[in-house]
């Protein structure tokens, strides 16, 4: 299974593309807004408005075998920690090696924007290299979790 913390997620056209392509069931999950897709592998979890609630349902449902789409760092924690995998937008994984420092980073990126108003981050724009990027990421991380849930 592969589940996409949607809102936001500029890559889900490429991961149905991949789902599709390997026959892997995918959940996109968000507070509503995004248009269903017709295709069956696809379900549309739609969750109650508010904080997290998108996050709180994929940590509640993701373990072995699954693949987790977030940028979200928590999230992603809480997902290596049931055993899940997780890619981030541009394909690199969080895993239990490096989502640690991960955290620390966001918190320590946090505390800097709080102290500093216009320090706002912004970055560059997401470009066809980072979407194949993630698409080539997203298939061997899927092809390995099928591996790992067939043993």
């Amino acid at each position: 299974m592969i589940y996409i913390d949607a809102d936001a997620c500029p890559v889900k056209d490429e991961a149905e593309r991949v789902a599709t392509r390997l026959g892997v069931a995918m959940r996109v999950v968000s507070n509503g807004g995004l248009r269903p897709s017709l295709n069956p592998l696809v379900e549309m979890i739609y969750v109650s408005e508010g904080a997290d609630e998108a996050d709180k349902w994929i940590a509640d449902h993701a373990g072995v075998g699954d693949v987790v789409i977030t940028v979200d760092i928590p999230l992603a924690a809480k997902c290596v920690a049931a055993g899940a995998r997780v890619l981030k937008h541009d394909g690199a994984p969080l895993t239990q090696a490096n989502v640690g420092n991960a955290l620390a980073m966001r918190d320590l990126m946090t505390d800097l924007r709080a102290a500093d108003p216009f320090r706002q981050g912004g970055g560059r724009p997401f470009s066809k290299a980072d979407r194949a990027a993630f698409s080539a990421a997203l298939d061997r991380v899927v092809r390995a979790a099928q591996k790992e849930k067939s043993s």
